[in-house]
């Protein structure tokens, strides 16, 4: 048909479909037969413009975990040393025999017991349910000297886990009325009950950075090296879990309503408002 594609000096219709052609139109022109073709009807169109498009955001990664334990042991390091140079100053050279015949005191060597605990169970965490969520280990509280010793995010929800590394039978009592239930948790006979009462508060914290999904938020509280009593189970007090290592492994693991991408997401969330304490 057509063997050449001018513009066109003078407006025209096309031969075949009867468009009208305006003049600096492209078209196809046939010199035997004198006629105009449309480029449409002629077998060429113009090209199309390129659609704009936006990249793919980036994919979301795990942030890192950090190092569970760390602030206990900084803690534990700055009494013990404290300690130390109070014993140099008092007893001068007889001070190496006095700090090898004498240890730190309890309250000293609760902060390595409870560093010891936490590596513990984050070893533990990451042994059993590493690849089934996102931990978090030793996160600062905002304004606060407080921590949060790990948090784990799954498809199961948040959890919020202080760890306890406490020996001694681990006993359920009921110090209610005879028509009143009031359950606490005693350790080695010791009433450790308000140890869940502090969760309270990291899980508000929590809850306010994750406000904008649904995410369920659970609190536990989990005892290391404690001796259950013969037949009891986790339970809970005021919406603590009180349990120990495989339980809460299992209970993480557990199905739930967050997809991997919504972990992802609360993971990368709560790592920015919650940074590994620094050490």
């Amino acid at each position: 048909m057509a063997n050449d594609v001018i513009r066109l000096r003078y407006a025209g219709t096309c031969s075949v479909c009867g468009t009208a052609l305006t003049t600096s139109t492209k078209a196809h022109w046939d010199k035997a037969t004198k006629l105009i073709t449309c480029l449409e009807c002629g077998g060429e169109t113009a090209p199309e413009p390129p659609i704009a498009t936006l990249p793919d955001p980036p994919a979301l990664t795990a942030p890192k975990s950090g190092l569970a334990g760390g602030s206990a042991q900084k803690e534990y390091e700055r009494r013990h040393q404290k300690r130390e140079a109070i014993l140099d100053q008092r007893f001068g050279r007889f001070a190496g025999l006095v700090k090898f015949l004498v240890d730190d005191p309890q309250s000293t060597m609760a902060w390595a017991k409870g560093s010891e605990g936490e590596r513990i169970l984050a070893e533990a965490l990451t042994r059993r349910i590493g690849d089934r969520a996102v931990l978090l280990h030793d996160r600062k509280m905002p304004r606060s000297s407080a921590n949060i010793d790990h948090l784990a995010i799954a498809a199961s929800g948040v959890w919020i886990i202080d760890a306890k590394k406490y020996e001694g039978r681990l006993q359920r009592r009921d110090k209610g009325g005879w028509r009143t239930t009031d359950y606490h948790v005693y350790v080695n006979g010791h009433d450790q009950t308000k140890l869940a009462g502090g969760l309270h508060k990291q899980a508000a914290m929590v809850r306010t950075v994750v406000s904008d999904l649904e995410v369920p938020v659970h609190m536990v509280l989990c005892f290391i090296d404690a001796e259950w009593d013969l037949f009891l189970k986790p339970f809970q007090i005021d919406g603590v879990w009180i349990t120990y290592g495989k339980h809460l492994a299992e209970m993480i693991g557990a199905s739930g309503p967050v997809t991997d991408d919504e972990v992802l997401r609360v993971a990368n969330l709560l790592a920015n408002a919650l940074p590994e304490k620094p050490n």
